[in-house]
């Protein structure tokens, strides 16, 4: 089921979520490999989950940690690209092995930054609804780089975002499982139908 644009899935912690994202035609799902942010997960399970799925890139989110444990955590983990929270410098940058998406600040102020030029995308999470400044900002940064905002899950926000700027792709939240092996998928669903190519 192909849609507008493609999707990533952040912080993905469990089997139902991994398989039901890589299942309705996700990308990209992120695992969150940094002991210091909410929703770690540790290198064995990410594995256990990365060995139920494929056909999807596998993106570990990291914060604070250096170049070196990035690296070893990738390489690990089998990631095919990593996603920093904070910047970094140009030097730092150059040490991370896999390739880098690099999280911006929500604010008007950071995308009138200039960006480095060594991430292969950049990720911006919308707060809520987009003033028509931010939305002017936003064609500029997306028209120039490959951007991948989250309008979190509105599905008309989000179909509105996708055929009205030159995004990479769309950043959706997974969620927790109930218990184990239950999970309400009624919000991703919503939004995975409103992005199919009609």
């Amino acid at each position: 089921m192909p849609h507008l644009v493609p999707l990533l899935i952040r912080g993905i912690n469990n089997l139902s979520d991994a398989r039901y994202c890589a299942g309705m035609g996700a990308d990209k799902l992120t695992f969150v490999l940094d002991p210091a942010l909410p929703g770690y997960l540790d290198t064995k399970s990410v594995k256990e989950l990365a060995g139920w799925i494929a056909g999807v890139e596998l993106i570990g989110e990291f914060d604070q940690l250096s170049a070196h444990e990035i690296n070893a955590i990738s390489a690990d983990c089998g990631l095919d690209a990593v996603l920093l929270r904070t910047p970094r410098t140009d030097e730092e940058l150059a040490e991370i092995a896999p390739p880098v998406y690099l999280e911006l600040a929500a604010d008007s102020a950071g995308l009138a930054q200039p960006l480095p030029t060594s991430p292969i995308g950049f990720v911006l999470e919308l707060a809520g609804s987009v003033a028509p400044e931010t939305l002017a900002a936003l064609q500029q940064v997306s028209a120039k780089n490959p951007l991948w905002l989250g309008p979190g899950l509105h599905p008309d926000h989000a179909r509105t975002l996708a055929t009205s700027l030159p995004l990479a792709g769309l950043v959706f939240p997974s969620g927790d499982e109930v218990k184990p092996g239950l999970r309400d998928f009624d919000q991703l669903e919503a939004v995975f139908e409103a992005l199919e190519i009609e």
